[in-house]
């Protein structure tokens, strides 16, 4: 009896294999150049958004303590409500205000997270600087927001120059401390005049004002 020969099992090719894969990561690696390279689009409030931000700034900056001048006799007194005590700009707004109100709107914008604010600046380098004239330099930066022991801290916690996180040695030490604190001194105890607290949170920055 003669034997009959097993045929080896056919090998699959993993060419397809490896080159999907090649393929995925591409799309990836150009995902990730695209985000960190789309340009900066100015924010541009409609009239009823600008409307509303415009009422929300001004239950911040009205004065108190304006006296109340007494009705005429005969007139019934108006009843009062008191207003609310929290204010909320969302992330369009104030990128909004930061495009109608100075020249920043097509090179920085901010986004918020929880107790997070990331910012993102790139402009064109004047072209007669040596090396890197006419370069768009494109910086992102994130800051940690918090009331630790009721006192506001704006706390840089990274900046990125040309997709590299620079050391801390190289910014004098800035990270880590708190810039909000060091400007607002001891005056007021450290705190913002008029507000209790604040608090960042994806989307808002919320701000509850003072009696």
């Amino acid at each position: 009896m003669n034997d009959v020969p097993v045929q080896a099992p056919l090998r699959r090719s993993r060419w397809p294999f490896v080159l999907l894969a090649l393929l995925a990561v591409l799309l990836l690696v150009g995902g990730l150049v695209w985000w960190f390279t789309r340009p900066i689009r100015p924010v541009v409030l409609s009239p009823e958004e600008k409307a509303t931000v415009e009422a929300k700034l001004a239950s911040i900056q009205s004065p108190a303590g304006v006296p109340v001048t007494p009705p005429p006799a005969g007139v019934p007194e108006p009843v009062y409500e008191r207003g609310k005590k929290d204010v909320i700009l969302t992330e369009r707004e104030i990128n909004g205000l930061l495009n109608a109100n100075t020249d920043l709107g097509q090179t920085l914008s901010f986004q918020f997270g929880t107790d997070a604010v990331l910012a993102r600046y790139e402009t064109d380098l004047d072209p007669d600087l040596p090396f890197l004239g006419g370069r768009k330099f494109k910086a992102r930066a994130k800051f940690i927001v918090s009331e630790a022991s009721g006192q506001p801290a704006l706390i840089i916690d990274d900046l990125t120059i040309w997709g590299i996180s620079l050391p801390n040695e190289w910014l004098g030490g800035v990270k880590g401390r708190n810039l909000l604190g060091e400007m607002l001194g001891s005056e007021n105890g450290g705190r913002l005049p008029g507000v209790e607290s604040f608090s960042v949170r994806p989307g808002q920055l919320v701000i509850k004002l003072a009696e």
